[in-house]
């Protein structure tokens, strides 16, 4: 079994969201282990002085311990279109860092920056994002996920974005999409519009 991993965001020296990353980490250690000490991401996570001002990725990989926390540089990619790309199986429900079906379906894109992946009619997430949909007046977000990502889950307890039921067909119907994931704040995130939807 590959590692288990928590992708967080280091905001000039403040870990972001550390809340939703722990309660994520903890769902998936009682699944996979269940009689294992849950791991306290808050101590085990230090910053070095020379992390401290900017913005950085923190990679914690981790099973029963933690196996591994590297801290790295993030350049934001630009995403202007998507292509849509169906999968009936895909289950990416726990974070891991074995990615190797949505590297397949990643390769899929032809000439567009990243995807749209339906599952049995229902649209999910992009190759390494949660995506949101606007109708013109409020945000949505499919409630059928791959992977219930930390800020998917902030700007719905923040009642930013509602879940609903989207449906490959139900894709025109909106005027535009973004894709937020632990790095991507809302106001930061590249809109889309559907006709970019390919």
């Amino acid at each position: 079994m590959s590692p288990l991993l928590e992708s967080l965001k280091l905001k000039d020296g403040i870990v972001q969201n550390l809340n939703y990353h722990q309660d994520r980490l903890n769902r998936s250690m009682e699944e996979l282990f269940p009689t294992v000490q849950n791991i306290d991401l808050a101590k085990e996570i230090s910053i070095p002085e020379n992390y401290k001002s900017g913005i950085f990725k923190i990679r914690v990989l981790y099973g029963q311990t933690i196996e591994k926390i590297e801290i790295e540089p993030y350049d934001f990619r630009s995403i202007q279109s998507l292509k849509v790309v169906h999968h009936e199986s895909i289950d990416y429900h726990l974070k891991f860092t074995d990615r190797q079906i949505l590297q397949e379906l990643f390769a899929r894109r032809g000439d567009c920056d990243d995807i749209i992946i339906v599952k049995n009619g229902l649209v999910t997430d992009s190759f390494a994002a949660n995506l949101l949909f606007f109708d013109g007046e409020k945000w949505f977000t499919p409630k059928t996920p791959l992977l219930k990502g930390t800020k998917r889950q902030l700007l719905i307890d923040s009642g930013i974005v509602s879940e609903k039921e989207i449906r490959e067909a139900d894709i025109r119907s909106y005027q535009k999409v973004g894709l937020i994931n632990a790095m991507i704040d809302f106001e930061e995130m590249t809109l889309i519009s559907v006709e970019q939807i390919f």
